[in-house]
């Protein structure tokens, strides 16, 4: 039976303590029970009755416990679904879930594609709580071994460290093995090629020769892609309402992506904004023979939607040119003409040839549709050797010029 005694003094409301023994070994379990105002001594035990009984109910039902038990409970709980989630489970249910809100879908594909290749099959079944920060190098130096280059062992470590840091946070995990994992470094028998892959003004000079005698379209674009540094899933995207043959400028307000899961599919620019950019006069010239040649198949009696894209697909009037196309396309031009060249190195050659110019790099980078200046500094603009041989030809200038005047100002003395 729980006992009951009156805690309340003075004026106030009436306070109860009721309390129950559990037994030997486990505190007693209490609560507060206050008499509403204004009712008779014979309702207060009638309803006090009531409220002691259903108490000691849920304390012998497990139902009422301390707050230790509560914290051990809880622990005990946790440990136990930790216990059944795997390094998979994880990475289905929380990891991957959560990121896909917040990562483009191509980086997404890129995640899933990691996991399910590499990570899954090596340590997918192992729980969460079992993983060790051993078993994530050896996971890391297993793919260098395999030969994967190091900017895929790179993001294999970072999948691993979101994801490790993610389960630390919800408290899947008491610690985070991830950090006692360094990052990979490049096998000894990778070569680091100091200069980015683009191509000189000569060879840019080249390629334009060579286009002439190319499709009309085939020629459009890379005279686009050359002209503006944007992307090729940019240019597939391109409508005739963003391009302005009067002024020459395009605004970029789209990007045609791909990937296996999702196949083509329509998205933001990947710096998340609109961006104007211009166009040359023979760019220009040239997007305006395409738009005819368009509009005459249209008076031909095909439909063309006011929002066509500029760049359609071989036998269509609607739907836009598939984002890989354009790396096909170079690939065979690069055969007939024995250049090396594809859509990203002509993105390179933009910027690499406009800061050497004297280009600012807050326009090369705009332009090329970059959150930030430091993306373009670190992944596009190299110095070309022409670059580092004038600069090296400017500082023996500057040392010979300063023992001249030394060696003038001694004659003078």
């Amino acid at each position: 039976m729980p006992s009951i005694d009156k805690v309340s003094t003075g004026n106030g409301p009436e306070i109860y303590r009721i309390r129950v023994r559990r037994g030997r070994g486990l505190p007693a379990l209490s609560m507060r029970w206050t008499a509403p105002d204004g009712w008779s001594k014979r309702a207060v035990d009638r309803e006090l009755a009531k409220v002691a009984a259903d108490f000691e109910r849920r304390v012998k039902a497990g139902e009422v416990v301390t707050h230790k038990e509560q914290r051990a409970r809880d622990e005990a709980a946790k440990a136990a679904a930790a216990a059944i989630l795997t390094f998979k489970e994880y990475g289905e249910r929380v990891y991957m879930p959560t990121k896909a809100v917040t990562i483009a879908e191509s980086t997404r594909d890129s995640y899933q594609r990691i996991l399910d290749l590499w990570f899954y099959p090596r340590i997918g079944s192992m729980k969460m709580i079992d993983i060790k920060a051993a078993d994530l190098s050896a996971l890391l130096l297993a793919m260098q071994a395999d030969g994967k280059a190091h900017a895929s062992c790179v993001k294999g470590y970072a999948i691993l460290s979101g994801l490790f840091k993610m389960a630390f946070l919800d408290e899947t995990i008491d610690s985070n093995p991830m950090d006692r994992v360094q990052r990979p470094k490049p096998r000894k028998d990778e070569t680091r090629e100091d200069s980015v892959d683009a191509c000189s003004v000569e060879e840019v000079q080249y390629i334009m020769q060579c286009l002439e005698r190319e499709p009309l379209k085939w020629r459009a674009l890379a005279y686009l892609l050359i002209d503006t540094g944007i992307r090729r899933g940019e240019a597939c995207a391109l409508t005739w309402q963003a391009v302005d043959l009067k002024e020459n400028r395009i605004t970029i307000r789209q990007n045609l992506y791909y990937t296996k899961a999702k196949g083509v599919y329509l998205d933001t620019p990947k710096g998340r904004r609109a961006r104007t950019i211009s166009i040359s006069p023979a760019t220009g010239d040239l997007l305006r023979q395409l738009k005819r040649e368009q509009l005459a198949r249209r008076k031909k009696g095909k439909a063309i939607p006011l929002t066509q894209y500029v760049f359609l697909q071989d036998g269509s009037e609607t739907e836009p040119m598939f984002p890989t196309s354009p790396t096909r396309y170079f690939e065979k031009f690069s055969e007939r003409y024995g250049v090396s060249i594809h859509p990203h190195k002509l993105r390179h050659t933009f910027a690499t040839i406009s800061l050497a110019a004297g280009a600012d790099i807050g326009s090369i980078s705009r332009n090329l549709g970059h959150a930030d200046i430091s993306t373009t500094l670190r992944v596009y603009t190299h110095p070309s050797q022409e670059a580092m041989d004038k600069a090296a030809d400017i500082y023996r200038a500057a040392i010979t010029k300063k023992a001249d005047e030394e060696q003038e100002k001694a004659g003078q003395s």
